[in-house]
C-alpha cells in the first residue's frame, strides 16, 4: 500500500500520534490536518522517523468545510479522528455532527478511495434496556434518550454523528469504515497527559482515595492505530469495527496496577460499599480479530503506560 497520500484530522491527538507512526514506517504520505501547524505541540510528529520526508502538517478546520476541501484534495483515504473528548455540549456537539459532515463531503468530492471514521464504544454499548446477557458487538447502538438523560453528551454526540455519518456516505456513495474504540491506554508520543492517561494517573498519585464500583472497557493505543490501519487497507472491511480488549471494574484495574508497581499509593476500597460490585458487560471483539489484530494483554498495556508517564516525568 506504501506510495499513497492519506490524511489525518486531529493528527496530534493520543491515537492519531501513533497512527500517523505508523503510517510513516509503512511508507505512507500523511497530510495532517490540525488547528495551528506551528504550535510547538506537533514537535513530537515532526521528530518521528520518516517525518521530514513523508509528512505535512497543514492548517485546517473541520468546521470550515474550505479547509478540508483543501486539505484532502489528493488524498487517496482518509481517516477522520478529530473530536474533544468532553461532556461539555457546547464544545463537543458542534465539532463531532458538523464537523464530520464537512469532512465526508470534502472525501466525496475528491473521490477518495476509503474514509475510516473514529467513532467510540460510546456510540455502542449505551443502552439501559440491552438484555445484560447480550453480547456487545456492531449491531448495539446507544439510546440517544438514555444519554441526554444520563448527561453522557460525547456518548451522545458520537452517536449522533455516527449515524448522520452512515447515511451520508450512502447517498454520497462513499466507501466508509468505521472502527469503535473504547477507553484508550498505552504510551504516549505527545508531550501532554490526555484525557484516558488522567485516568489511571490519579490512581497512582495517590489523589484517588478510593475506587468508583463502576466497569470500563479498555484497549491499547497501539492496537487501535493498527486496526485503523488495517481497515483501511483490506478491501472487504465494512461496517463498524469494536476495538476493545477487555471489560474490567476499577477495582481489577488498580489490584493489576499494584501488582506491577506496588511503590505506588493506590486506592484498596471501593467507593460504594453498599450496593454489589457492578458487573462488566460481554462483548466481542471477534469482527476486529478477523482483521488479523492480536490485542496488547492489558497487564502489558499498563505496564508501558506507566513507563511512558515516568520517562516524560508524570510519575516519580
Amino acid at each position: 500500500m506504501g506510495q499513497e497520500t492519506v490524511c489525518i484530522t486531529g493528527a496530534g491527538g493520543f491515537i492519531a500520534s501513533w497512527l500517523v507512526k505508523k503510517l510513516l514506517s509503512k511508507g505512507y504520505t500523511v497530510k495532517g490536518a490540525v488547528r495551528n501547524p506551528d504550535d510547538g505541540k506537533y514537535k513530537h510528529l515532526r521528530e518521528l522517523e520518516g517525518a521530514k520526508e513523508r509528512l505535512q502538517l497543514v492548517k485546517a478546520d473541520i468546521l470550515d468545510y474550505q479547509s478540508m476541501i483543501e486539505v484532502i484534495r489528493g488524498c487517496d483515504g482518509v481517516f477522520h479522528m478529530a473530536c474533544l473528548l468532553t461532556d461539555d455540549p457546547e464544545q463537543v456537539l458542534e465539532p463531532a455532527i458538523k464537523g464530520t459532515a464537512n469532512v465526508l463531503d470534502a472525501c466525496a468530492e475528491w473521490g477518495v478511495k476509503r474514509l475510516v471514521m473514529t467513532s467510540s464504544i460510546g456510540a455502542v454499548y449505551m443502552d439501559p434496556n440491552r438484555d445484560p446477557h447480550l453480547v456487545v458487538d456492531e449491531n448495539c447502538w446507544s439510546d440517544l434518550d438514555y444519554c441526554i438523560q444520563t448527561k453522557n453528551w460525547y456518548c451522545y454526540a458520537k452517536t449522533v454523528a455516527e449515524n448522520a455519518a452512515w447515511k451520508q456516505a450512502e447517498e454520497r456513495n462513499l466507501d466508509m469504515v468505521v472502527v469503535n474504540p473504547c477507553l484508550v491506554l498505552g504510551p504516549l508520543l505527545q508531550p501532554s497527559i490526555n484525557a484516558s492517561t488522567a485516568h489511571i494517573m490519579k490512581y497512582l498519585t495517590g489523589s484517588a482515595k478510593t475506587y468508583a464500583n463502576l466497569t470500563q472497557a479498555y484497549v491499547d493505543v497501539r492496537d487501535v492505530a493498527e486496526a485503523h490501519i488495517l481497515v483501511y487497507e483490506t478491501p472487504s472491511a465494512c461496517g463498524r469495527y469494536l476495538c476493545a480488549e477487555s471489560n474490567m471494574h476499577r477495582g481489577e484495574l488498580v489490584a493489576l496496577l499494584a501488582q506491577l508497581f506496588p511503590q505506588y499509593p493506590l486506592p484498596l476500597m471501593c467507593s460504594d460499599q453498599k450496593n454489589p460490585r457492578k458487573q462488566a458487560y460481554k462483548f466481542s471483539n471477534e469482527k476486529m480479530k478477523g482483521l488479523g489484530l492480536s490485542f496488547t494483554p492489558m497487564k502489558k498495556c499498563l505496564a508501558d503506560t506507566v513507563a511512558s508517564l515516568q520517562n516524560k516525568g508524570f510519575l516519580h
